[in-house]
């Protein structure tokens, strides 16, 4: 199997590359019709997701913000690449030890496969075929570029290096044939044979229309691949969606809630700058004509809905805030929105739950769990199996076809997208994802303040300037909201109109007359418990950071 080893390193490369490909190619579309979590890069990222330490999280959070899946996908591609390129380098010494390599690296891939929440054997299937296509297209490359081994000579006519006779140049002593012979008496025949023609030489052409082909069997994969997902579909059963009218309406939003100053968060915001911060590293898209939702576990009357079911029950509209408990002090992962869906509370006491159930444990399409206090759902605040967002149908970013929305707690125990099964128990006797990480079972949302404006590090002219920004506590609401410049008195800022509790407000300060220097401008929020955000600094685990948010700005 032993090759010349005369390949240049651009084409063992190429050679690991393209068969990667394949593999990969391959192995998209057969885990499309298998299971989309079946996909072995993906299943790969999310193993990685699950097992990283809560500090590289923290951290992948504060140096991409959302971006931090695709970084990591660039970087399990990067990893497949950089392993694909060395299978190549192996492969062009010995086909076996490529082979052995892609087995090993499928090995991995089977392995983040088999152990996702509710993998079953016959998820293994897109990555047994993928790693076999990879191996025949490896071997297949092989040969197309004149690396492999030599093909068996066709039987000559007439002996040649008889007995008084001359051996032909490069016969072996006695073997009574060319080099052909001599390499079958196990002598070393010589790379130039006859005429100069090298029978194992590096043949480019032959590498470069075998790489193209193998390119277009990974894009043909690719393509049927997400074509197969279903993804398009399920774009479309979205954008076909006609949300009815809320049977409960939100109260009206007061005129002042929003103070229209440029730079300031607004009182709603748009759907499209709404943070996103979750485990999944594809979003998932989900048909709503397949979707359902299981009621399960402690509950006389288990359960399941369907998406025409939710749309026909009575919706009610409520203005929510939701925050991620990753949110460092000042952070951006917090935004208002208006929720259109059916009230938790209702579906729950459908079932009848059970005395001394406390906790709700809802399980995402993706197989991320929730575990939200069920006493809080029940106590009459607007928790939501949501189905629409700021007047538009759940953006699949944020959640379609369904998710949860429960005002005043971090949305690690409170706000599962993509939602499909809301299990009844208890804190004792179920885990959500993040629990056993570290962090607190039960995450209310603690009372914090922004500015927004100035911005930090901004320079400033001297007068007159505007200090601004949101305060929310949500389910408790705010009630004061108070600045100081350079560790002065404490100042009363003035406060938006909010139309409930479970909102953030705006607050301004625009009397503050600049002098030249550089300034430290702090805030803080009281709630309508008269709880006064504490000053003493913490990190965001286990339950949400606490500090007073600071900017500092110079005047020139």
């Amino acid at each position: 199997m032993e090759s010349n080893g005369r390949a240049p390193a651009w084409a063992a490369a190429l050679i690991g590359l393209v068969a990667g490909a394949v593999a990969v190619g391959v192995s998209l579309p057969v885990a499309a019709l298998v299971k989309a979590s079946a996909f072995p890069v993906v299943a790969v990222g999310d193993a990685a997701v699950d097992l990283a330490p809560a500090w590289l999280k923290e951290w992948a959070i504060r140096a991409f913000g959302e971006n931090d899946k695709t970084v990591l996908l660039v970087g399990v591609l990067a990893v497949l690449a950089a392993v694909a390129a060395a299978t190549g380098a192996l492969a062009v010494r010995d086909l076996r030890y490529g082979l052995a390599c892609l087995a090993a690296f499928g090995a991995v891939g089977l392995l983040a496969v088999l152990t996702r929440p509710g993998a079953g054997p016959g998820d293994a299937l897109p990555t047994l075929l993928g790693v076999a296509a990879g191996m025949s297209a490896l071997s297949r490359l092989l040969r197309r570029a004149r690396l492999g081994p030599p093909p068996l000579p066709a039987a000559r006519g007439g002996a040649r290096g008889e007995a008084g006779t001359a051996p032909e140049p490069g016969t072996a002593p006695g073997t009574g044939a060319g080099p052909e012979a001599a390499e079958r008496h196990g002598v070393p025949g010589p790379a130039v044979m006859r005429a100069g023609e090298d029978l194992r030489s590096f043949d480019r052409r032959g590498l470069l229309t075998a790489a193209l082909g193998g390119v277009a069997v990974a894009g043909i994969g690719g393509a049927a691949g997400r074509l197969l997902s279903g993804g398009a579909e399920a774009d479309a059963a979205r954008s076909g969606v006609v949300l009815p009218r809320p049977a409960v309406p939100a109260r009206p939003v007061p005129a002042g809630s929003d103070l229209r100053i440029s730079g300031l968060s607004p009182f709603f915001t748009p759907n499209r700058d709404f943070y996103r911060v979750d485990t999944a590293l594809l979003v998932p898209r989900v048909d709503p004509r397949d979707w359902t939702l299981a009621i399960t576990g402690m509950v006389d009357r288990p359960a399941e809905l369907t998406f025409a079911d939710l749309m026909g029950r009575p919706l009610v509209e409520a203005d929510v805030t939701l925050c991620c408990v990753s949110n460092e002090v000042g952070g951006p992962y917090i935004g208002n929105a208006r929720w259109l869906g059916v009230r938790l509370a209702d579906v729950l006491r459908e079932a009848g739950v059970h005395a001394g159930a406390d906790m709700l444990l809802s399980t995402s399409t993706d197989g991320w769990t929730c575990g939200t206090p069920a006493d809080v759902v029940l106590d009459g605040r607007e928790a939501l199996l949501a189905v629409a967002m700021n007047g538009e149908t759940l953006p699949a970013d944020h959640g379609f076809p369904a998710r949860l929305v429960v005002p005043g707690l971090y949305g690690y125990v409170s706000a599962t997208k993509w939602v499909t099964e809301i299990k009844v128990t208890r804190f004792d006797r179920d885990e959500a994802y993040w629990t056993p990480r570290g962090w607190s079972a039960k995450g209310p949302v603690k009372t914090q303040s922004r500015i927004d404006l100035p911005r930090p590090g901004a320079v400033l002219p001297p007068g007159r300037t505007v200090i601004a920004g949101v305060a929310w506590a949500q389910h408790r609401g705010v009630d004061a909201v108070e600045v100081r410049v350079d560790g002065g008195p404490w100042r009363r800022a003035r406060l938006a109109e909010a139309p409930t509790a479970d909102t953030w407000r705006q607050w301004v300060l625009d009397d503050w007359d600049a002098a030249a220097g550089e300034h430290t401008i702090e805030v803080r929020a009281t709630d309508a418990t008269g709880r006064t955000q504490t000053a003493e600094r913490a990190p965001v685990a286990p339950d949400g950071a606490t500090g007073l948010h600071a900017v500092t700005v110079r005047v020139a």
